[in-house]
């Protein structure tokens, strides 16, 4: 018998072990749930893109204008891009970011949405258009500087040794001219051979294997080229450091950094990233060289400055006085003035409450005498009355937040609810077994 209730009690943990296992699992899958937004835009919106966040700051793209739309073949005048689910906040936007809508709240569901121009937006959760929204696919960035005599590059890739086309025919995707001077276009994620082309297809580099991430192409006129997995604008530009005084009411300061006008952002999310003390009343941060805007932030991002054009692979100093004023400098400025003045504030405002709690509890004390006796019975009598309900209704609130923990976590009650069952029926065994061993 012994024997049974041994195995009987590693079924019931095996249960509760695999249902632990799945949270995780779960929570995994639901961070990488995404939806889909359609858009029909004006005639005159070119290569429409969407950038999109959620309330905390977190964005779903990594530099502005955000996620390329596509075009659906099966619905003219519609695009479409995924976003994950989390990202109900979103702009849509065209012409390289030039015109755009203002901030659209959505449900975090798939929307259709439908643009007449900047100012007139519609928003349906309600399909408007015809057959399956194409499948997700993961794509990565192929950048390329050809030489003048190439017209209209395009990208032609493919998965070797299979074959498997990404585009639909010969030449391939166009690619999009850049101000920069580069051209960009995405491919798949299982790319890893590619040819880039131009003039209608009649001048083109011969196959090149690739890894499938972000890469940088320089293209000859003879088709002869160069490729790197590092921008070129930003490789051999050293680090620099940032040294920041921010107003002493502001809790945390944290550093916002990004490339414009590209917006290359150096940090996934708002606010950044926390600044280090170095003992010498600096703030200082260390960021990538070729970062030509920031923003000092404090309070969470609730306080911030205006955006802060820098010089790039130079070190500098920010003295940050309020949201708008502040003083930029390339060579270490004297800051003992600052520090002595903000000390002098907090030694000031420290004595001013220290002599006003001093006078508030001499008050306190010449009122106390004056109290009469009975006056402080009857107030004792109350106050402790008034504690035991106030105790009392606390306690019935943690019972309440406790209970709605729990309601909000339906894989945690799952695992109460089968251990509880379990441990039921364990008990009903041994009873039945103790009932036959009395008999």
């Amino acid at each position: 018998m012994k024997k049974i209730m041994k195995r009987i009690l590693m079924a019931l943990l095996m249960v509760v072990a695999v249902v632990i296992v799945a949270i995780p699992a779960k929570a995994s899958a639901e961070e990488k749930a995404k939806v889909s937004l359609y858009v029909q835009v004006p005639a005159d919106w070119e290569g429409p893109c969407v950038w999109a966040w959620d309330e905390a700051g977190n964005n779903a793209f990594s530099a502005w204008p955000g996620g390329e739309m596509e075009a659906d073949s099966a619905n003219e005048g519609w695009y479409y891009v995924w976003v994950p689910d989390w990202a109900n906040h979103v702009i849509v936007n065209a012409n390289a970011g030039s015109v755009q809508t203002s901030e659209l709240i959505l449900e975090g569901t798939n929307a259709w949405i439908t643009i007449t121009d900047a100012e007139n937006v519609a928003v349906s959760y309600e399909k408007q258009t015809v057959g399956e929204t194409p499948a997700y696919v993961e794509k990565f960035v192929i950048h390329a500087q050809t030489d003048v005599s190439w017209e209209n590059p395009c990208l032609w890739a493919w998965s070797a040794p299979d074959g498997t086309n990404a585009f639909e025919s010969w030449p391939g995707k166009a690619m999009t001219a850049a101000e920069d001077g580069w051209y960009t276009v995405k491919a798949p994620i299982w790319v890893n051979s590619i040819i880039v082309n131009a003039n209608e297809g009649s001048v083109q580099t011969e196959d090149i294997a690739i890894d499938p991430a972000e890469l940088w192409l320089t293209i000859a006129a003879d088709g002869t080229y160069d490729f790197s997995y590092v921008d070129p604008s930003q490789a051999g530009i050293p680090d620099i450091t940032l040294h920041v005084v921010a107003p002493s009411d502001w809790d945390m300061p944290c550093l916002w950094a990004w490339s414009a006008p590209d917006g290359t952002n150096v940090y996934s999310s708002w606010p950044g990233e926390n600044f280090e003390e170095d003992g010498t009343g600096w703030l200082t941060k260390v960021i990538p060289g070729w970062v030509n805007s920031v923003i000092v932030n404090g309070n969470t991002g609730s306080v911030q400055t205006t955006d802060i054009s820098i010089e790039t692979g130079k070190d500098v100093w920010v003295i940050v006085t309020g949201p708008e004023v502040y003083e930029v400098s390339y060579s270490e400025p004297d800051i003992s003035s600052i520090v002595t003045e903000e000390a002098a504030n907090e030694t000031n405002g420290t004595d001013t409450a220290e002599s006003t709690a001093t006078e508030n509890t001499a008050t306190d004390t010449t009122v106390a005498d004056a109290a009469d006796t009975s006056s402080t019975a009857s107030d004792t009598t109350e106050s402790t009355s008034s504690d035991t309900t106030a105790a009392g209704t606390d306690s019935a609130v943690g019972v309440a937040d406790t209970t709605a923990d729990a309601a909000q976590s339906p894989v945690l009650l799952i695992v109460i609810i089968s251990v509880a069952a379990g441990l039921l029926i364990l008990t009903g065994i041994i009873i039945a077994v103790k009932k036959r061993q009395a008999k």
